[in-house]
């Protein structure tokens, strides 16, 4: 190892080292022989890289840490009194923006609020920064991608790698504790630009990724937090810029049926289960109220009925956005005064610096309303531990660039887009390529060689790349063409190279798709076919190639294929996402065998003729014949599809058989709340009439693996309950993952929550339990299971 990694490593470990410790310490006659100046100048630049000052009450500054809001033995309620009691107006108000001002008389530095790490820490928001000992930060697949895992074990993981290399930037002085991500909004239209950030179009999905990933970035220390994490946007927001209509003009007229549904699923999850510290608010409007300045769905949902413990944070100028472009208010002290009554905590832009202080002058809001805004966020920041001094001498404190881009936070970014990975087809087999056969592969496409087009959006500097023809490279030799010049292919230019190495190779790889030209956010897609003259390329490249043709497909969004499907000169076709810095490594694991593919869709790939008429600004989820409406999501879309949600196929087979599972469960009311209205005619029971807790329907699944490869089995469970038409065709009801060596078994433990996930939601937004017949479908396994009332139940088999 270089002497001067030795001395930035050694003074990272031991910071309270001399210098003749220091040189003691270091096993080289070379490092030891170095002049004092020079180990003094580099622990210098080691310290100014990795070390922090803290963010408030330095034990250095006696006037300050002696203060009350200092002591970290008090109860952190008490230690934000104490501050708040001793801030004045104009310092309150400048506190309530992202870019929060130092209070320099009380020794509170600045802090600027706006981080990212939606799959790895992020440099979107201008809380984090890359550069010096940090040059860059593990990148996983964009969000879609993982959620194709089904993993919730793996999304934790996932979770808690992020924070600890936000956590190592934090106490380098490179980046911030809260952190804007994840993104849980439902993926309701295929052409959203956004839809990459998200888990999918599924509410549990959704809800369980939410929850594991946020608990893998907050930690598991009680009250105290790793880092903040914040899930986004609530809600009814996936409209970015659609024929006209933008983000920031856009009314989502949503049923009370739908929100409850559907859109508020995966944020009263992130809440409930996963105890998220903070949830933003969006741009959009919905049923004519900004969210940002709605206190039924602030300060009465998410605060009052689902308790968040922590702060509510505008899209960025949201406050600024219902004011000016909706004109939603009069005045801007109007637009102030509403947020902050509504529930708004932080506001992500200037808006709330400038205009509160007149909106309490003019009457419109009182101090103690930004006194609750602020101890909402001053609170986050104490659970942080921004107020308890040194940071070294804070749990994580010694984590730092050592800590960044290891071996095994890139592997395990390996292993996520491995598990992310969905083959769609598989004709023959032709997959997997054979190491015999297969030994000089045609690498052809625009997205061939792609590198930063594998992170997707919101990502950071990742730590190193590989792109899919230096990974399948490792495994053959390989002839490169890109047959276009980018993913628009707008000419024909290179359509004779690309046939030309698919002549010449024993077997031919496409990796086609998209990138965030095509979609991104404020951008949707206007169809969802392949862009220019791709599929064209991908035809007649197939029509020429001398083995077999595997078409990969880089995208977030879903893309009709129907004709690759169709298409017997194409014998698979996997799906990769945008799976992260190892993409390339993990796609050509897949094509070589050495990983058996495990990923379901997370999202229905629709038809083209789906969206020919269908306007993304309709928002209702459920199909209606009298207006030819088809319906949102595999839930209540009964069309054709080109792949429908879960859909992924393995190297092996396996086969599903119920070992036990109760065929009554009887339902226990609660007496205190029963009442005559406690049923839709007799046959559906208010969910809030039960006594739901630990009411749940065990189930063991016996999971034989038929085949000769070993396999990971991704085992979607879905219900189809009796409710009648406004009820979903079924739902994801529960979900794990097995390892199942060939020609073996394994028994899979599934426990599903009645309440939450075998109700459904009645035309007025109520919660309900339907009582009859709920089909349990695994695979192509059904078991019937009867959901009956009673005063007094128990669970019989």
């Amino acid at each position: 190892m270089p002497y001067i990694l030795l001395l930035f490593q050694y003074h990272y470990k031991y910071p309270h080292w001399s210098v003749s410790q220091m040189k003691t310490g270091i096993a080289t006659t070379t490092m030891a022989s170095l002049p004092q100046t020079i180990i003094l100048f580099l622990l210098l630049l080691g310290a100014f890289a990795q070390a922090r000052d803290p963010f408030a009450c330095d034990s250095k500054d006696a006037k300050t840490s002696s203060l009350p809001f200092c002591k970290v033995s008090m109860p952190i309620p008490n230690r934000v009194t104490d501050l708040l009691g001793r801030l004045t107006m104009q310092e309150k108000v400048r506190l309530l923006v992202n870019n929060a001002a130092a209070v320099p008389r009380l020794g509170i530095k600045g802090y600027e609020w706006w981080s990212e790490a939606l799959h790895g820490v992020s440099n979107v928001g201008p809380g984090t920064k890359f550069g010096g000992a940090f040059p860059g930060a593990t990148s996983f697949p964009q969000v879609i991608t993982t959620a194709a895992s089904f993993n919730a074990t793996l999304w934790e993981a996932i979770g808690r790698v992020v924070s600890d290399e936000a956590r190592a930037m934090y106490n380098g002085g490179a980046a911030g504790l809260t952190y804007w991500s994840p993104n849980v909004n439902i993926f309701r239209d295929p052409r959203w630009g956004r839809g990459q950030e998200t888990p999918g179009e599924d509410p549990v999905l959704a809800g369980t990724y939410a929850a594991s990933y946020v608990k893998g970035l907050q930690g598991n220390n009680g009250d105290r937090l790793k880092v903040a994490a914040c899930c986004k946007h609530f809600t009814a927001y996936d409209i970015d810029n659609w024929n006209g209509v933008d983000r920031f003009h856009f009314n989502a007229k949503v049923s009370k049926q739908d929100i409850e549904d559907t859109f508020d699923v995966p944020f009263k999850m992130c809440v409930q289960d996963g105890n998220v510290a903070s949830v933003m608010c969006s741009y959009n409007q919905v049923n004519g109220v900004p969210t940002c300045a709605d206190p039924n769905l602030l300060k009465r949902t998410i605060r009052g009925q689902w308790n968040l413990n922590g702060y509510i944070v505008s899209d960025c100028d949201s406050v600024g956005v219902f004011y000016n472009t909706q004109h939603y208010t009069s005045t801007p002290e109007e637009a102030a005064a509403d947020a902050i009554k509504a529930g708004l905590d932080l506001d992500c832009g200037p808006f709330l610096a400038q205009y509160t202080e007149n909106a309490v002058t003019r009457g419109l809001l009182k101090e103690a309303d930004v006194n609750s805004a602020l101890a909402n966020t001053l609170t986050v920041q104490m659970r942080l531990g921004m107020f308890d001094g040194e940071p070294s001498a804070q749990p994580f404190g010694n984590l730092g660039p050592k800590d960044v881009c290891t071996p095994a936070h890139q592997e395990l970014a390996l292993e996520a887009a491995r598990q992310g990975i969905v083959l769609l087809n598989n004709r023959g087999p032709s997959l997997p390529l054979s190491h015999l056969r297969h030994r000089t592969v045609a690498v052809i496409g625009p997205n061939s060689n792609a590198t930063v087009t594998m992170i997707g959006n919101y990502a950071g500097v990742a730590c190193a790349y590989t792109s899919p023809l230096q990974g399948i490279g490792n495994y053959a030799k390989t002839i490169h063409q890109m047959g276009c010049a980018d993913v628009a292919c707008k000419d024909d230019k290179l359509l004779s190279g690309a046939i030309n190495a698919a002549r010449q190779a024993d077997a031919t790889v496409l990796v086609m798709g998209l990138d965030q030209s095509i979609e991104a956010e404020f951008r949707d897609r206007t169809g969802l076919l392949l862009p220019g003259r791709q599929q064209e390329l991908v035809s007649k490249v197939a029509m020429a190639s001398k083995g077999p043709t595997i078409l990969v497909l880089m995208s977030g969004g879903p893309i009709d294929v129907s004709f690759a499907k169709n298409d017997p000169r194409i014998g698979a076709i996997l799906w990769a996402g945008y799976p992260g810095q190892a993409g390339g490594a993990a796609i050509a694991d897949v094509l070589y065998g050495t990983t058996n593919p495990e990923g379901k869709l997370p999202m229905t790939w629709y038809p083209q003729e789906y969206v020919s008429n269908l306007p993304m600004t309709d928002m209702a989820m459920r199909s209606s014949p009298n207006r030819n409406y088809p319906g949102r999501t595999y839930k209540f879309y009964k069309g054709p599809v080109v792949y429908p949600f879960g859909h992924g196929l393995s190297y092996t087979n396996f086969v599903h058989t119920i070992a036990s599972a109760p065929k009554v469960v009887t339902v226990p009311l609660d007496g205190h709340r029963h009442s005559g209205n406690a049923t839709i005619s007799g046959k559906a029971i208010k969910v809030n009439h039960v006594r739901c807790n630990k009411l749940s329907v065990g189930l063991q699944v016996d999971v034989k693996n038929t085949g000769s490869k070993d396999g990971t089995h991704t085992m979607l469970v879905f219900s189809k309950p009796p409710a009648g038409h406004w009820a979903p065709q079924k739902q994801l009801v529960a979900f794990a993952k097995v390892h199942v060596p060939a020609r073996s078994q394994r028994r899979v433990g599934i426990n599903i929550h009645v309440c939450k996930f075998l109700s459904v939601v009645d035309r007025s937004g109520v919660r309900r339990i339907p009582t009859g017949v709920h089909n349990l479908h695994i695979g192509g396994v059904k078991h019937s299971l009867s959901l009956q009332p009673a005063t007094l139940g128990v669970i019989k088999s």
